[in-house]
């Protein structure tokens, strides 16, 4: 296998806390962070986006890049599923193992791996936390591909993750002095605003007050 450079990161970024705090983390090791957005075709994409170019031009990082978005239609794939749809979107109380969508982690590593690839990148920054508790966020998957997409690629592929030990009130915590009012977790923005009623935005609300961090967001409603 040939190397590839493994002093740029090329970053899953979905505008989230998560990913945001990931991307100024990042700078910090590498000399460039390639933000990578992966449109599939998700009822909160258009939302997301505004807010990942938001939250990249306040971080006025330099070696933290324009936003790179890349597209991956799942319509025909996953149907009228809550999170295409818009209908039946978990609630503030339901349980986390209603937000799966099956094999994401699957598609965002697969294409952003290719794009690494052929920019000679050997890195790729994910923001997955302790807490997920899907079968596409356990060691063993992240092992698995990343062997399985550097075998494919003929090129040693890394797959970085650095908050996989921590908690979302950590990553709060962490990115406290980051433009953190422009980033998003939720499932059904309103307007610009987090709906404040959908289990993303009670996640976001408890890790700030987890946190001690006073929360910047805007929410259209509060449960």
């Amino acid at each position: 296998m040939t190397g590839g450079d493994s002093e740029q990161v090329a970053a899953l970024a979905s505008g989230g806390l998560d990913s945001g705090v990931m991307l100024a983390r990042l700078a910090e090791s590498y000399r460039a962070v390639h933000p990578i957005y992966l449109s599939c075709g998700l009822i909160w994409e258009a939302a997301e986006k505004e807010f990942l170019e938001r939250f990249v031009s306040r971080l006025a990082d330099p070696r933290v890049h324009e936003v790179q978005v890349l597209t991956f239609p799942t319509n025909d794939l996953y149907g009228d599923q809550w999170f295409t749809s818009g209908e039946g979107i978990p609630g503030y109380h339901d349980p986390d193992g209603c937000w799966e969508i099956p094999g994401r982690n699957i598609i965002l590593l697969s294409k952003v791996a290719v794009w690494a690839h052929l920019k000679g990148i050997s890195c790729i920054g994910l923001g997955s936390l302790a807490n997920n508790p899907f079968p596409d966020a356990t060691e063993e998957f992240f092992n698995s591909i990343e062997a399985t997409l550097s075998i494919g690629l003929k090129q040693p592929l890394r797959v970085v993750r650095p908050f996989a030990k921590m908690t979302k009130a950590e990553i709060v915590s962490l990115g406290a002095h980051l433009p953190l009012g422009s980033t998003i977790s939720c499932a059904r923005p309103v307007e610009g605003k987090h709906c404040g009623v959908c289990g993303k935005c009670r996640e976001r609300i408890d890790a700030f007050a987890e946190s001690g961090v006073p929360d910047p967001t805007a929410y259209a409603d509060r449960v």
